[in-house]
């Protein structure tokens, strides 16, 4: 456990302080973010035509509602927390890449249902967007990152070659 929680904690500040560098965020993070954001407009498109993405900005083309994506709002720091725990627990490589890639799916598709739905509550009520975005929101995100870490420790130990090497 203490092995665990040192790389964990190490892995944290790592990514978090890789992350916060502006190369990294000018070439990844906000590229990745205005993809959030036309991919979320895409989704919407079908159903509501006057939804139109700008950059990291998602907003309605007649009423001019708009939100904007922003740190925080992306799932990256989620992404990270999920990185560095599964990293940090002793797997063969191979089950941990697959944790992070389907980890990676599972939290951005949740995040994009939260992105949809603050715009649409954001456009129907303020209030009630402020205490979905700062409350609920951010607890589901970190909620689904624990689920999918939960779900992969179990898979470990469903594998022949993990429940020996523990000792």
């Amino acid at each position: 456990m203490g092995r665990f929680l040192t790389v964990f904690t190490a892995l944290l500040i790592a990514l978090f302080t890789l992350e916060m560098l502006n190369p990294v965020q000018e070439h990844v993070i906000v590229p990745f973010t205005e993809l959030l954001a036309q991919l979320s407009a895409a989704l919407i498109a079908p159903f509501d035509s006057s939804v139109i993405a700008a950059g990291k900005v998602l907003r309605f083309s007649d009423s001019g509602f708009a939100v904007s994506i922003e740190a925080g709002c992306n799932g990256v720091e989620a992404i990270i927390v999920l990185i560095a725990a599964v990293v940090a627990f002793p797997a063969p490589w191979r089950a941990r890449l697959l944790a992070i890639a389907l980890g990676f799916i599972a939290v951005q598709v949740m995040n994009v249902a939260r992105i949809i739905s603050l715009f649409y509550l954001g456009d129907w009520n303020m209030q009630f967007f402020s205490w979905v975005h700062l409350y609920l929101w951010p607890s589901l995100i970190m909620l689904d990152v624990l689920i999918v870490f939960i779900v992969y420790l179990r898979y470990l130990t469903r594998q022949p070659s993990t429940r020996t090497a523990r000792g």
